[in-house]
């Protein structure tokens, strides 16, 4: 054990090791299969990497991604005096370095050889891999094996074949962060391993906070408030589109965030100085698709986003363990919305049969995580599989859920009915089957949302079993037998609400503290400008314009222009009216002004806004306008109203025309001009079915228009 911990000082410079790195590599020097299961951060790579230096020949490294092997391989030359220790063979080198590569694994200099699974199946590297002395074979990102992996790539299920041609005899150490019981059971039954010894490490990374927040239209001036309270610390972004992260990345910049993109789509040279840049502190945020990331060794990552919502559990659980590798405190934050999920639905239902019924089962089951309000980490854990004792561990509130802990409800009842009523033991039955014959009572809340609670906390604490392969199907373990032998109380909390995420919301993010005082001079101002008007007070400012202004007090024409729906036609007409009174409401006060941020964005949405005003000038019905933008009517809508209630006419009357008889618009006008409410909710209350909720929207922009 001394000369193995000499050998890890002397080749890597660490004086001890961490977690089950000893074992996994003892197990390897004495020529055994490993399958290890460990997280991001607790040191995989170490576990091949030394065995490596120790043993004869060459050992072959199978990896996904070019930048996870570049990065390895610049980490190993470190520790060594000739750079032909470690070597990367793939598809970006010449023919010349390919010569260069393969006559240091000839001549011995080389001790690791990264290769890409397609790399690994030509035939001209099995004959020359046939040739050498191979120590042994580590698969990197084993998960990838698997069908029901996040990241399931099919030359890895080759792999097996490949090392058959090779030699069927050399040792295979398999290594993933992420692998359920499923995942897991697929990776050893496709690398048909002998004797194969697993270890497996605790998923726990107790220094990570988990976070999620609603995603609606105020979330990039959340963000940007977010990384300002992480100034000058390393985070990444990920993002489901390569145009997401460059229009993020952009809008990052110009609100003074040093942040660089990174996706496929970017030129092979320009992706990696990104990354070079980021691992040199040379940029603070990376924005960046799921290809970032694998491999990536930055220890001092403090914070990673999901702007969008990740495809997977695993892909979820991966990616938020690039923080904190250096044990230090990383916050993972997350922004859902159930319009994202419905995005990327749609993007399934274009994969074939197999591939969409997986892809929609594991994306259910983020939906599941963000929602529910138990605890993040418990419920991760259990996810992969482990059991985690909150009663020990809460001190540690390192989640929102249990930061903002929420009234508790005894289901005790409900739990014993839907045990005895809907299982029998060892049998399966389907979630859905199961609460479509639930009894249900909205007036005391117990609806499908609420069994659905009831079923993921029961699941989570062991009373309820989810099938390995099928996660839809569920079955009751003896706990939960034991359960029905002898009820105990059982506590829940209804689950997070982020319907309104679904919305488009003109919203600004409010402050904590809105100044109701001036809030109700300029409720006031407003309703004399309306009077004086006769409109509605809705014409002059919408209310959420109001309350951006009482924590943003502006006191000069630009500042006004900041203010949340406020466009140039309404600056000019009302604007000094408003600036008067904050300038005298601050000196009346003694207010001292905060550093609110104000987001800066490009001129995009300004061009963007500019084709639709054009499109509506030259009269093209709005069905076709939201077609030819490939977006849904309701976010067209929601454009045009923006438009409109910042003060720019739009003439839709040709379109309404269409829709409204004179009657009819005569009526709505008459409503829209007689209610001080700006609530689209309460016109659907008052016409009681005889408009839909578009109908009354389209006339809403039509009508402010013609008065404001």
């Amino acid at each position: 054990m001394d000369s193995l911990k000499n050998q890890l000082k002397e080749k890597f410079g660490f004086t001890s090791f961490k977690n089950l790195q000893e074992p996994i590599i003892n197990n390897l020097l004495e020529g055994n299969n490993s399958f290890v299961i460990m997280p991001t951060g607790g040191g995989k790579s170490l576990c091949y990497q030394l065995p490596a230096m120790i043993l004869d020949g060459t050992a072959i490294v199978v990896s996904p991604l070019i930048a996870l092997m570049k990065n390895q391989v610049d980490l190993i030359r470190t520790n060594n005096i000739k750079d032909s220790v470690a070597h990367v063979l793939n598809s970006t080198l010449t023919k010349e370095e390919i010569e260069k590569v393969k006559n240091d694994v000839l001549t011995k200099e080389t001790k690791l050889l990264f290769v890409a699974p397609e790399t690994l199946s030509k035939s001209n590297t099995v004959e020359f891999l046939k040739k050498i002395c191979v120590s042994f074979i580590a698969i990197d990102e084993a998960h990838c094996i698997s069908e029901w992996g996040h990241d399931f790539r099919p030359e890895y299920r080759k792999i097996r074949d490949i090392i058959d041609q090779i030699n069927s005899n050399i040792k295979i150490i398999a290594l993933t962060a992420t692998a359920t019981p499923k995942v897991q059971d697929d990776i050893i039954k496709n690398l048909k391993i002998d004797n194969l010894k697993i270890f497996k490490s605790s998923f726990n990374r107790n220094n990570l906070y988990y976070e999620v927040r609603a995603k609606n239209d105020n979330t990039d001036i959340d963000l940007l408030k977010f990384i300002k309270l992480n100034q000058n610390q390393s985070g990444i972004i990920y993002c489901l589109s390569r145009k997401n992260v460059e229009e993020l990345s952009q809008l990052l910049n110009m609100n003074g965030v040093k942040s660089l993109p990174y996706h496929a789509g970017l030129e092979k040279k320009l992706r990696e100085e990104n990354q070079d840049k980021f691992l040199k502190d040379e940029c603070d945020v990376i924005v960046a698709t799921i290809a970032f990331g694998m491999g990536i060794d930055k220890p001092d990552v403090r914070y990673v986003v999901h702007y969008s919502i990740p495809k997977s559990i695993e892909g979820y659980y991966q990616e938020t363990g690039r923080a904190g590798r250096d044990g230090g405190k990383g916050h993972c934050l997350m922004y859902y919305s159930y319009q994202d999920v419905e995005k990327l639905e749609k993007l399934l239902s274009k994969n074939k049969s197999s591939d969409r019924n997986i892809g929609v089962m594991l994306l259910k089951e983020v939906s599941t995580y963000a929602e529910s309000s138990i605890s993040r980490r418990k419920f991760l854990l259990n996810y992969f599989g482990e059991k985690y004792d909150l009663n020990k561990n809460r001190d540690h509130e390192m989640d929102d859920n249990l930061k903002n802990d929420k009234e508790k409800i005894n289901v005790k009842d409900q739990l014993l009915f839907l045990l005895k009523n809907h299982f029998t033991k060892n049998q399966k039955v389907q979630i859905r089957d199961i609460i479509k014959n639930l009894p249900f009572d909205e007036k005391t809340g117990v609806n499908e949302k609420f069994w659905k609670t009831i079923i993921t906390y029961a699941t989570v604490e062991g009373l309820l079993e989810k099938d390995i392969i099928d996660f839809t199907s569920i079955k009751i373990s003896d706990l939960g037998n034991k359960f029905i032998s002898d009820p105990r109380e059982f506590y829940v909390s209804r689950d997070n609400d982020f319907s309104k995420s679904k919305k488009i919301e003109n919203h600004s993010v409010k402050s904590s503290v809105v100044d109701n005082e001036l809030l109700s001079k300029l409720i006031n101002l407003r309703k004399g400008i309306a009077k004086s008007k006769s409109l509605p007070p809705y014409a002059i400012f919408q209310e959420f314009s109001l309350e951006d202004m009482t924590y943003k007090y502006p006191e000069t024409i630009d500042e006004f222009k900041n203010i949340n729906g406020v466009g140039e036609g309404k600056v000019n007409k009302f604007g000094s009216q408003f600036i008067e009174l904050i300038k005298k409401h601050i000196q009346e006060n003694n207010i001292e002004k905060s550093d609110e941020i104000v987001l800066r964005t490009s001129g995009s949405k300004s061009s963007k806004k500019l084709s639709l005003i054009q499109n509506v000038d030259k009269k093209i019905p709005l069905d076709e306008i939201s077609d030819s933008r490939g977006i849904e009517f309701n976010v067209l809508l929601a454009e045009l109203e923006s438009i409109v209630f910042s003060g720019t006419k739009l003439n839709i009357d040709y379109y309404v025309d269409d829709i409204f008889d004179e009657d009819q618009q005569e009526e709505l006008h008459e409503y829209f001009m007689s209610s001080e409410s700006e609530d689209i909710s309460d016109a659907l209350k008052e016409f009681n079915g005889e408009y839909d909720e578009e109908e009354l929207r389209i006339f809403r922009v039509k009508f402010l228009s013609d008065v404001s």
